[in-house]
């Protein structure tokens, strides 16, 4: 980590502040004037600079100035006298990201230019992201094409729609599209708007002022920013709000925009490609889209295929995810026989690519010995293609957001109105007793996993009321709907088996 810099004529704030971060194991370096700083910047840069308004020379204010304009994202917190309230009002104008006013109280220095280094070290997080593109594998012709679309468009800054099915790698080519284009050493930055509360979307995007709403406590800029020069990727863009569809319209119309709570209009010059795995063209004749942002989206429009579309290429894919898991788990790589690999390229993959890569995730963990044969494959799998002669891994493997149970080869089993699978327990437990505790837990890590590199939130909170309900509607069939006997069973009292009812939205409940 960068030292902060403290700037100003007087030794004695330079010293007191000095001592103090010293104190919290912070590395410092002190100058007595806006001139020294500026020359020093040629060479290095601070993680948080500090510095008084009123110097000798060159003043705070003109150190702002000169800083913004060549390290937009660095904090600066300047030091002002409460009679010197004007120049604090232009240093926030200036971009500052907070004010000390004196006197201060040294605790509450520290503590602001703790969280000016938190928010300098996330800005960092963001702006060193890997730039290296993510192998993109594909022989199969359709591939080919997406390859060739890449090459066509790598000297070209035009907007680009990426369509396709959930999990064909849409972001990968959308880092592709970046690394081989003319903004390739600026940020590329990813957001997944269907992953982020509505109500902090539009800060998420475009930043917001100090005071625009409770808790925001400092400027903070927003993904537009974070991206200027460079690229944004918008994915899953046909679940933005409708509202903030207009404020997404403007920045592609006129390269400008407003950070939340802000009056003064700030230029983009970023790259947007937008993802979906939606019908756009219908949710605009549903209403459900702006018409106008759809066709200045769709100036290049890319078509993923999905993998029912280039099963040849599967055994390699496999491949290549059993060797990346090995690798992050530490072990030694599984190998697939040929049978198992021919298995594999007949399956229907309603998750594409991700959801390959969850099965050789799993196969990498449950998998018995090094060599991996059509037996040691998930039991649904085999049991799938034995009673209906058809692959699929749609009830095999975790889909985002939902935990998928094992579904059994006969029985009573639907899908919930929450999307979750219920049944008559006898119907479920063959698949249960055949998968085993520890088949039923690594489907559940495997699914947290996923959500959490997908950007997802509140995974706890989401995978915890699944969980609860399974339960809850289990106990509830086995009793015949009878709360009071379902609670007993559960072990759980009948005041909170009559809360989790209510708050779940779970039917067919009674009291007696």
């Amino acid at each position: 980590m960068k030292p902060i810099w403290i700037v100003d004529d007087d030794a004695s704030i330079r010293w007191v502040l000095e001592k103090a971060l010293a104190r919290e194991n912070l590395a410092t370096r002190s100058f007595a004037s806006g001139r020294e700083a500026l020359a020093a910047f040629e060479h290095e840069t601070p993680q948080v600079l500090v510095s008084d308004i009123r110097m000798p020379g060159e003043s705070g204010l003109d150190l702002l100035a000169a800083v913004k304009e060549t390290h937009p994202g660095l904090p600066v917190i300047v030091i002002t006298a409460f009679s010197d309230l004007d120049s604090a009002v232009a240093s926030f104008q200036g971009g500052a990201f907070e004010y000390l006013a004196k006197p201060f109280d040294i605790d509450k220095a520290v503590a602001l230019i703790r969280r000016a280094l938190d928010e300098s070290l996330r800005e960092a997080s963001v702006e060193i992201a890997p730039t290296e593109t993510p192998e993109i594998l594909g022989q199969a012709p359709a591939m080919q094409e997406v390859f060739r679309a890449i090459g066509r468009l790598s000297q070209s800054n035009v907007t680009v729609l990426i369509t396709g099915e959930s999990g064909t790698g849409k972001e990968l080519v959308a880092r592709a599209l970046h690394k081989h284009s003319p903004r390739a050493q600026q940020p590329f930055i990813a957001l997944n708007t269907a992953a982020i509360p509505k109500d902090l979307l539009e800060s998420e995007l475009f930043g917001h002022e100090r005071g625009a709403f409770t808790g925001a406590q400092a400027m903070r800029r927003g993904r537009f920013e974070q991206a200027e020069n460079g690229t944004l990727f918008l994915d899953e863009i046909g679940d933005m709000p409708f509202d903030l569809q207009t404020r997404l319209l403007r920045v592609l119309s006129d390269g400008h925009f407003y950070r939340v709570g802000g009056h003064q209009p700030v230029k983009a010059n970023v790259r947007v490609i937008a993802a979906t795995h939606q019908n756009l063209e219908q949710r605009v004749r549903d209403g459900l889209f702006r018409e106008d942002l759809y066709h200045r989206l769709n100036v290049i429009r890319l078509r993923l295929p999905s993998l029912r579309e280039r099963r040849e290429d599967i055994p390699i894919l496999v491949r290549h995810f059993l060797v990346q898991s090995a690798r992050q788990l530490g072990v030694e790589t599984k190998r697939m026989s040929e049978e198992a690999l021919r298995f594999l390229s007949g399956l229907e993959l309603p998750g594409n690519v991700r959801q390959l890569e969850n099965l050789c995730n799993w196969i990498t963990v449950m998998a018995p010995g090094q060599t991996v044969e059509v037996k040691d494959l998930p039991r649904d799998l085999t049991q799938a293609q034995a009673g209906t002669g058809a692959n699929s891994l749609s009830s095999a493997l975790p889909m985002p957001g939902a935990v998928a149970m094992p579904a059994p080869s006969a029985g009573p089993l639907h899908a919930g109105a929450d999307g979750m699978l219920v049944g008559s327990l006898p119907g479920m437990m063959p698949a249960l007793a055949a998968g085993g505790a520890d088949g039923w837990i690594g489907l559940l890590e495997l699914q947290a996993a996923r959500m959490l590199s997908d950007g997802q939130v509140e995974v706890m909170d989401v995978l915890g009321r699944q969980f609860e309900s399974a339960l809850i509607r289990t106990a509830l069939k086995h009793t015949h709907g009878r709360k009071n006997d379902a609670a007993i069973r559960l072990g759980i009292g009948r005041n909170t088996i009559t809360r989790k009812i209510a708050e779940l939205g779970i039917d067919g409940a009674k009291d007696e």
